[in-house]
């Protein structure tokens, strides 16, 4: 199935998930908008993508009002609408133990995964809900840390329960402006931010423990199926992870 004529914007596009996926949307047929912080990182996944000529670059700090704006300026500029938002740009402060966790870092989390996330969709709300055709639909990078959390994890972990309350909220707000919202939990996809995982991570008992890791092609494909369904079906949410991943089913 492909998808001619529609935009689909990725967050955190640089690297990782966002970059494979921004390459599968793409490999769909989607114009593609590419959003980040960094420039440079931005520039090689669009040598990635075929098709070029259909790509808007965009460096992006999610966590400022006024670059979100501009970013979502730059979309009605070039392409009048937008069809898809993959909100995935996120942040880390794994392994700080919660005694020794300072406020900057907690927050500089909150910011990216949170209210980053709150004011792309927002951005994303606005123009879908005015365009013509209206409607879209707005995909939420969760995470199995959405569900149940590792170890010395409190701002990943809680940023990641409220991305579910705030995927609820868009999903139920933006019902009557045909804008679908859902949220995709992944776990242990392979990129270079998660192969530390292989090598051993710390369980809920203390143990150090190697942690099986599945192709992050399978997050990009599955990100592609939820964006090619029409806006009269939703998947609310999916739960994507490495079959043999330790740290979900049997958890505790």
């Amino acid at each position: 199935m492909t998808s001619l004529n529609k935009i689909a914007l990725i967050t955190g596009a640089g690297s990782g998930i966002g970059k494979a996926s921004a390459i599968a949307l793409s490999n769909a047929g989607y114009s593609t908008v590419l959003a980040g912080r960094r420039l440079e990182a931005l520039q090689e996944t669009a040598r990635a993508i075929n098709r070029r000529q259909d790509t808007l670059v965009v460096p992006t700090d999610v966590t400022k009002p006024e670059s979100v704006n501009a970013l979502f300026q730059q979309v009605q500029e070039k392409f009048g609408r937008l069809d898809v938002l993959f909100n995935n740009a996120g942040a880390n402060a794994a392994g700080i133990l919660f005694e020794d966790l300072s406020f900057d870092r907690w927050t500089s989390v909150v910011d990216v995964n949170l209210t980053g996330m709150f004011l792309c969709a927002q951005g994303a709300f606005r123009l879908m809900k005015d365009q013509d055709p209206r409607g879209g639909r707005i995909i939420n990078n969760g995470s199995i840390s959405s569900h149940v959390p590792r170890p010395d994890s409190a701002p990943y972990s809680s940023t990641k329960h409220a991305v579910t309350g705030l995927t609820k909220c868009i999903a139920l707000d933006g019902r009557k402006y045909d804008i679908a919202c859902g949220q995709i939990d992944i776990g242990n996809a392979l990129t270079e931010f998660s192969a530390r995982l292989a090598k051993g991570v710390k369980q809920a008992n203390g143990e150090i423990v190697p942690e099986a890791m599945m192709d992050v092609e399978q997050v990009a494909d599955s990100v592609v199926h939820m964006a090619n369904l029409p806006l009269g079906a939703n998947i609310q949410f999916m739960s994507i992870m490495a079959t043999k991943m330790p740290s979900f089913v049997g958890r505790g």
